[in-house]
């Protein structure tokens, strides 16, 4: 627990009740449709294939954020690396640092985990999130571009 009260732990399976309202608010926030259902069996495969891994923050054990990490590879780097490709904050309990204990939760995972590195992305738009990922320490890239191609 920090100091702000803030408990961060990894989640499982058993927690989805928890973090199928904050998911879904996610992808409300990327302008998605609201799909409790399909968020639930969508997160239920990630824990049931081992493909995800979700930390959850919690005030006084109410969930009010999480963060979902992706492992992959970096064949340049030759090691583990690890996508923080979702994370959310009850808009409730922003500004509190939540943020930032995940994104510090996330880091001190990785390291355990001995990925080489954490990379994440987000809509160019999304500013706050961006204060909040360089005030933490994390670097804008800028050697790379990145592309993609929807299926």
């Amino acid at each position: 627990m920090d100091s702000n009260g803030v408990e961060i732990r990894q989640a499982t399976v058993t927690d989805l009740n928890a973090i199928v309202p904050l998911f879904d608010a996610y992808r409300r926030f990327y302008r998605q449709l609201s799909e409790p259902e399909r968020v639930r069996q969508f997160l239920f495969d990630r824990f049931a294939n081992n493909q995800s891994i979700v930390l959850l923050a919690l005030v006084d054990g109410r969930a009010i954020g999480f963060t979902q990490l992706y492992p992959s590879f970096s064949s340049t780097a030759l090691g583990r690396i690890l996508i923080l490709n979702d994370l959310f904050v009850d808009p409730e309990a922003r500004c509190k640092g939540v943020g930032r204990a995940l994104l510090r939760a996330a880091a001190e995972y990785g390291r355990n985990a001995g990925a080489v590195r954490l990379v994440l992305s987000t809509e160019v738009s999304n500013t706050t999130a961006q204060a909040v990922y360089e005030k933490a320490g994390w670097k804008r890239d800028t050697a790379f571009c990145t592309y993609q191609l929807t299926l």
